[in-house]
């Protein structure tokens, strides 16, 4: 019997990962649903020794890593690795997994809501007539087809998006320094998908090289009134240079599904009524979420019983 440690989780309970986890023999312990800070989580591993550790949102720090003599496998709930010390885990000959496909569906759906609540106008003017105001003269709506949109990102949900948005018949373009074809977009530099779009969507992976992707020198690049949309990670948009650019008109407005610092958000930024926030939820949905869990807890009996996980995110040094 093995100790499988699920640090943190964004949903009611653990009922899904402990019937997994517990009918495979092994024992589950779990953190604080809400991300402890990464001490804490440290703390935790130090005192538990698990052979597993499952995170949702908390960090995994180098140091957590470290303090667990035989562990097999860091299993992220979600796609996104940067909560995660990777290189050390490697180092230490453990395993790094994720999901990788549970939620595309779900987050390509999530921006093109956005897009169609920015260009038909739904989540503004439902906050006019609930404040009291019938003014359908006022509309200034777009025209779906009439848009270029440019997509930031062409991995499994990037691909997802530029699908689903050619049945609208926009103007398709991508960037992508890995892609070698746009999935039905056109493939352009990011200083000319930039330049021409009306509608700019993120869905691009934080790493070192995409932190503040978005800063104030290429919003200066992005053609005047053009819609942002993130539904990837906060940390790829710079704070202050997205608020001056709303300020300034550059930007028309910009759908948020992830800000840098959440849950702590500007609220300079997120109360502006040219900015349609969610909570970091393009990712859910019932089927979804269940997906997610059930495919994390098998990644994590897979690896206890001796097989390399199904979707690996590193390769291990090997054990000493």
């Amino acid at each position: 019997m093995a100790t499988v440690l699920e640090t943190d989780y964004a949903w009611p309970d653990d009922s899904i990962e402990r019937e997994v986890i517990e009918r495979a023999g092994h024992l589950l312990i779990t953190g604080p649903a809400v991300p402890a800070l990464a001490n804490e989580i440290e703390r935790l591993v130090a005192e538990h020794q698990p052979a597993a550790i499952m995170t949702c949102w908390a960090q995994v720090s180098a140091q957590a890593i470290a303090s667990v003599s035989d562990l097999r496998i860091v299993q992220r709930i979600g796609v996104g690795l940067d909560n995660i010390a990777v290189a050390a885990a490697t180092a230490h000959g453990a395993w790094v997994a994720n999901v990788p496909d549970y939620c595309v569906g779900e987050v390509s759906d999530h921006a093109i809501a956005l897009l169609l609540d920015w260009a038909r106008g739904s989540v503004l003017f439902d906050r006019q007539v609930k404040a009291g105001r019938w003014d359908s003269a006022a509309a200034r709506l777009r025209r779906v087809a009439d848009l270029t949109v440019g997509v930031i990102g062409l991995g499994r949900i990037g691909r997802a998006t530029v699908g689903k948005l050619s049945g609208f018949g926009c103007t398709l373009l991508a960037y992508d320094p890995f892609a070698t074809d746009g999935g039905g977009a056109r493939l352009v530099p990011l200083e000319a998908l930039l330049a021409v779009s009306d509608v700019i969507v993120l869905h691009a992976p934080l790493t070192e090289a995409t932190h503040h992707l978005i800063d104030a020198g290429r919003l200066a690049l992005v053609r005047r009134g053009a819609f942002l949309i993130n539904v990837s990670r906060g940390p790829l948009i710079d704070n202050r240079a997205l608020l001056a650019a709303l300020e300034s008109g550059v930007l028309s407005g910009a759908g948020l599904d992830v800000i840098d610092g959440e849950p702590d958000v500007p609220r300079a930024l997120v109360e502006r009524p040219d900015v349609i926030v969610t909570p970091h939820v393009a990712f859910s949905s019932d089927a979804s979420l269940a997906e997610l869990r059930r495919r994390s807890a098998e990644e994590v009996v897979r690896v206890l019983a001796g097989q390399p996980p199904q979707n690996p995110c590193n390769r291990p040094e090997p054990r000493a």
